[in-house]
């Protein structure tokens, strides 16, 4: 099987749009969305959630208020102030262990802690695995890593050619997680001053992960000047640009009714995205 990723060096640049239509064209594709942070292509793909997991993202510390002899050693000594009062504060605790080591009372536990959910759908178009932390919850890259292995499950199991990905901005560790074995990394940017340089860093993250890599440039008719200098860019770090999408009211009315943009009346942006979809599937050859 083959796996595309779908990222952006910065948010809003439009990716879980251009993924969610992908998701319409490709008619053989687990989907799969990464954007673990914040997930939002079942917005538009509208998954029936067949089974729903827990994820537990580490182990948290807890303080029996009947062993506790309030001796202040765990509060003096733990660096990330998590500890007041004898009480530990979850959303600041990072789990390392330390307060459980010191306390003279055996009154601290190390208790396993659940960040959020991940699940299995099916949609019109496909099988689709994602996930959602919780409020303030960390470890995004581990649960991306069991999103995308639930995917390859699935795809093995359905004897499916491809999975597609809709990856989450930056240049952090859930990137990294996203990128670590896909096939193909297709990088989604704008033409902004911003957009050319989160672009650029982001290509030189993929490059070490030797996938075949593609630039989008999403609403290039906005600043064609900006436009010109990522294509300079991409082509001096040796990088193709396969697709530039006009800015076109469509795509916004696509997320006001919930459905990608390909499947609303014809229009120039789907026109174009279909058309990127092809390049797509030449570069990975599906």
């Amino acid at each position: 099987m083959k796996e595309l990723t779908v990222i952006s060096g910065k948010g809003g640049t439009g990716k879980t749009s251009i993924l969610g239509s992908f998701a319409t064209l490709s008619g053989k594709a687990v989907i799969c969305d990464c954007d673990v942070d914040a997930a939002n292509l079942h917005l538009i793909l509208k998954p029936d959630i067949k089974e729903t997991h827990p994820f537990i993202g580490g182990i948290k510390a807890h303080i029996s208020s009947d062993l506790c002899s309030k001796c202040g050693t765990c509060e003096e000594l733990c660096r990330f102030s998590a500890i007041n009062d004898n009480q530990v504060n979850p959303y600041a605790c990072e789990g390392c262990g330390l307060c459980y080591q010191v306390c003279p009372s055996g009154a601290v536990q190390l208790k396993e802690h659940l960040s959020g959910h991940w699940h299995v759908s099916e949609t019109q178009w496909g099988p689709m695995v994602h996930a959602k932390l919780g409020i303030a919850e960390g470890n995004s890259g581990l649960l991306v890593n069991v999103v995308r292995k639930k995917a390859r499950e699935i795809a093995a199991d359905r004897n499916m050619p491809l999975i597609i990905s809709d990856g989450p901005p930056g240049i952090g560790c859930p990137v990294i997680s996203c990128l670590a074995g896909t096939d193909m990394a297709l990088i989604v940017t704008e033409p902004t001053r911003s957009g050319l340089h989160d672009m650029e860093r982001i290509l030189r993250v993929a490059a070490t992960f030797g996938c075949v890599t593609a630039v989008c440039i999403n609403k290039y008719d906005l600043d064609e000047e900006n436009c010109r200098e990522i294509e300079t860019s991409a082509c001096k770090l040796g990088v193709p640009v396969i697709g530039k999408i006009p800015y076109n009211q469509a795509l916004s009315q696509s997320l006001l009714r919930g459905r990608p943009v390909t499947q609303i009346e014809e229009n120039e942006a789907a026109s174009v995205i279909r058309d990127l979809w092809h390049q797509v599937t030449l570069l990975l050859g599906v």
